[in-house]
């Protein structure tokens, strides 16, 4: 019995016995150049991702996985769990004034605060908050939550919201991979 030979047309180079395909070793690496340059690639999802609403995704032979919170795309969200909890620290500015505050529930609560732009969010709770507060104590309104803007306090607000174009987008992430961490 002869050695097996690759199937390309015009190829006679030898084939691994436990090859999964007659393919040379020379046809079996531009093979998976090719396959690699089409799976595994960064792309834009087909719709948008039901999680998080990212168009970000990666194609996979098994289907598209979400770049952003790695839900596989098209699988159902499970409506009748509770959303995980997210607490947030927001960064809110009205006229001059930034007001630093918390809440698991964000959506609900800068809809009730009067303010001009929403300037950032970073994960954290009351302890949190309660350190932002003292770390920028100087610039404090009395003993509410508004703040005079300061070099200090907008290095700060800058750091946290460096390489972020949407702090809503950074918090449905937050929220999705809450989602995911649960199953």
């Amino acid at each position: 019995m002869s050695a097996p030979v690759c199937l390309v047309d015009s190829c006679a180079g030898a084939v691994d016995p436990t090859a999964p395909v007659a393919l040379c070793g020379w046809h079996a690496a531009v093979s998976a150049e090719w396959t690699t340059a089409h799976d595994g690639v960064t792309d834009v999802l087909p719709t948008p991702c039901r999680l998080c609403g990212s168009r970000l995704g990666v194609r996979w032979p098994s289907g598209w996985l979400c770049a952003v919170c790695e839900w596989r795309h098209g699988d159902a969200v499970d409506d009748e769990l509770p959303p995980p909890r997210v607490d947030v620290v927001y960064y809110l500015r009205f006229e001059d004034r930034i007001k630093i505050g918390t809440t698991a529930r964000p959506r609900q609560r800068l809809a009730a605060i009067w303010h001009d732009e929403l300037l950032a969010f970073e994960p954290g709770d009351r302890s949190v908050e309660r350190r932002r507060h003292a770390l920028f104590a100087d610039e404090r309104f009395g003993r509410t939550e508004w703040f005079r803007r300061s070099t200090a306090l907008n290095a700060h607000i800058d750091a946290v919201a460096a390489g972020v174009d949407d702090p809503w987008a950074l918090y449905a992430r937050w929220v999705s991979e809450g989602i995911a961490r649960r199953g």
